[in-house]
């Protein structure tokens, strides 16, 4: 049975995600699923730590806040516990059970230059689910007779600057992969992303090249804690060559990075084995 309270908080909840989600911001909404008491009720807990909604019980609620940061820096989406396995201390709930779900907006990617590479990141993007934006300053690089899919939002851009930062607002929710045709293109792409939040970025480019505009802005004034996040050259090295497969090395890193990955074999273990046993 649904707890009053519940009902009472279902509405100020329901907002409070809405916020999340409009503001590209990071959450974890807390259920109380078995329990002698209060089952269905609802916490929000946002990163910023600011929250919504309550399980009934004070104690609970603070020792749930304080798990938030593990819970959003595993990058699951959805995890069951008991409250003995967060809270030990609370004996009185030990046997309870709460369903923590990561709350945000859809995993989006903003992609600069509609060249080759550009184009087949958008294409292989939105196929696994990604909201994907394409943008180029040449109209006839982005049109829907070379895009039919409509989940890839088109944008001519007046200039660089102007297009990004319209594309990637705060960055939060967002990752960003400069694919275009030169260095000024990219210089100009990056000057615009590297003061955002936006969760990845990455140049594409040798090491000289990415270096080149990595320097610039450093001479621009770019943080060096910012310069350090940026992925150059951008991807997995997966020993990509076509255009296809340096869209699939570039979306393995985003994957990646996103989900708390660490881009490695999965079947290492097994060769480290048999070198260990031969050995």
């Amino acid at each position: 049975m649904q707890h009053p309270q519940s009902r009472a908080t279902s509405r100020p909840i329901t907002e409070a995600i809405e916020k999340v989600l409009k503001e590209g911001a990071i959450a974890a909404l807390v259920t109380l699923i078995e329990a002698s008491a209060n089952v269905g009720s609802k916490l929000l807990i946002e990163e910023s730590g600011l929250r919504v909604g309550s399980l009934g019980d004070r104690e609970l609620d603070d020792a749930l806040f304080r798990y938030v940061p593990n819970f959003l820096e595993s990058h699951e989406e959805a995890r069951a516990f008991e409250i003995k396995e967060i809270a030990p201390e609370l004996r009185t709930w030990s046997d309870a059970r709460v369903l923590f779900e990561r709350i945000q907006p859809e995993a989006r990617i903003v992609i600069c230059g509609a060249g080759h590479v550009g184009a087949a990141l958008a294409k292989v993007a939105s196929l696994i689910g990604y909201g994907a934006t394409l943008i180029d300053d040449r109209a006839e690089f982005v049109t829907r007779q070379r895009f039919p899919d409509e989940r890839i939002e088109l944008i001519t851009a007046k200039t660089w600057t102007e297009g990004v930062r319209e594309a990637v607002g705060n960055g939060r929710g967002v990752s960003v992969a400069v694919v275009t045709r030169g260095h000024n293109e990219d210089e100009e792409c990056m000057r615009a992303i590297i003061s955002t939040d936006a969760d990845y970025i990455g140049l594409i480019g040798s090491k000289r090249r990415t270096n080149i505009v990595l320097e610039r802005l450093r001479e621009a004034g770019a943080e060096e804690e910012q310069l350090k996040q940026v992925r150059a050259p951008v991807g997995l090295d997966i020993g990509a060559v076509t255009p296809e497969e340096v869209a699939l090395s570039i979306l393995a890193e985003i994957v990646a990075e996103l989900r708390g990955g660490k881009g490695g074999s999965l079947s290492a273990w097994r060769r480290d084995n048999k070198s260990k046993k031969e050995s």
